[in-house]
């Protein structure tokens, strides 16, 4: 763990020049904007990072959730937006898709996964956030269909997405044992979805309500097994969790290493501000907690990988990070005073798109519940 193989420095090396070049010089436009950087998700296609994890057999790369968190964590540093993106559909919905789906779902769309088909999952409605049981979207049998009628909010990569994971209730009375999930392609005319939330961070990932309206779906594009959709959810969220708990210590890294650079050049009183002990001690601090939070999310990389229960771990790694990433990015932009409160520098951006990281796929709250029980907490 604490000494990385020859192979992961070398996809970590690769995915930093990746972001360095291709995603930092983007990363305010597209947030002031709010344009989805649809040349930036293409060149990830065409890299291969997206497929980071997917078997080759699938035309994936093959490799392992700590080749994913190292390379997302790069570009996290740059942008949190194509973090996101990349998080969802390469950590989430790959993965579920690879455990979950039959042979023949499998080979019909993972290669156009990892080639140049997004894909986004689609669980929170208006009245179900946290509470998943509350989902109200509906799944009727007619014959060798499902009708699905409901409506998804807050679906990050909606409208750019060609296939979505949608989960609906099949039984209602059996409230989540009764959640069965859907694969479901955009150009399903039952499908349609609405304009990108106007948000505070993460401006340029598409973030939307997808609506279904007597959308048809054959019985075989099921998901896993009728009215497991919970249980499915809950280990897609899981994995998700160490993505954006990656994405956290990838925002929290870049605004340190954002704010070295400043002060180490920036002069007051007569002295650079990296000369104060205020500054050497505030950084020192943060630092140390970005590196607890990048080893807790790396040990349940490993926990996964290493086919062990990682639940617990998953969830205390993207609870710390979290919190971590926003201490980190608020003491940042004070150490940069007036100007960190501009656009002139990007720890502004870094700020804001570190809150929502305590909220999507699980709130910190949420996260709480879960390590409580898992420590034996009755």
């Amino acid at each position: 763990m604490f000494e990385l193989k020859p192979e992961y420095l070398l996809i970590q090396k690769m995915a930093r020049e990746f972001a360095q070049n291709e995603v930092k010089p983007l990363a305010a436009e597209i947030d002031k904007t709010e344009r989805f950087p649809t040349e930036t998700v293409e060149k990830l296609f065409r890299t291969g990072l997206f497929g980071t994890t997917c078997p080759k057999e699938y035309d994936g790369q093959g490799g392992d959730t700590m080749a994913y968190v190292l390379a997302l964590e790069e570009v996290a540093k740059c942008c949190a937006t194509t973090a996101v993106i990349w998080s969802v559909h390469g950590g989430l919905c790959m993965y579920l898709l690879n455990r979950y789906g039959t042979e023949a779902q499998k080979r019909r769309w993972l290669p156009k996964m990892n080639r140049d088909t997004l894909c986004a999952f689609a669980l929170t409605e208006p009245d179900a956030g946290t509470d998943a049981s509350t989902v109200s979207t509906v799944a009727v049998r007619d014959g060798d269909d499902y009708i699905l009628n409901g409506t998804k909010t807050f679906i990050t990569n909606a409208g750019q997405a060609g296939l979505y994971i949608i989960l609906a209730s099949t039984d209602r009375s059996k409230k989540t044992r009764g959640i069965t999930a859907f694969l479901v392609s955009a150009d399903n005319p039952g499908l349609t979805v609405g304009p990108p939330e106007d948000k505070m961070g993460i401006r340029a990932s598409a973030t939307c309500e997808v609506v279904l309206t007597d959308c048809r779906v054959p019985a075989a594009d099921i998901l896993g097994v009728e009215g497991q959709g919970f249980k499915l959810a809950l280990a897609g969220l899981d994995c998700g969790r160490i993505g954006i708990g990656t994405q956290a210590v990838g925002i929290a890294q870049g605004a340190i290493d954002e704010t070295i650079a400043y002060v180490n050049t920036r002069v007051q009183f007569g002295q650079r501000l990296s000369q104060m002990q205020n500054t050497q001690f505030v950084l020192a601090g943060l630092q140390t907690k970005v590196d607890a939070a990048r080893l807790l999310v790396w040990r349940a990389a490993e926990l996964r990988d290493g086919g062990q229960p990682f639940g617990k771990e998953a969830a205390m790694a993207k609870l710390f990070a979290s919190e971590t990433a926003n201490e980190v990015t608020r003491a940042c932009v004070q150490l940069f005073g007036g100007y960190g409160y501009t656009r002139a520098y990007p720890i502004e951006r870094m700020m804001r798109d570190a809150k929502i990281t305590e909220i999507y796929e699980g709130t910190s709250e949420a996260q709480k519940i879960v390590i409580s029980r898992a420590i034996g907490v009755k």
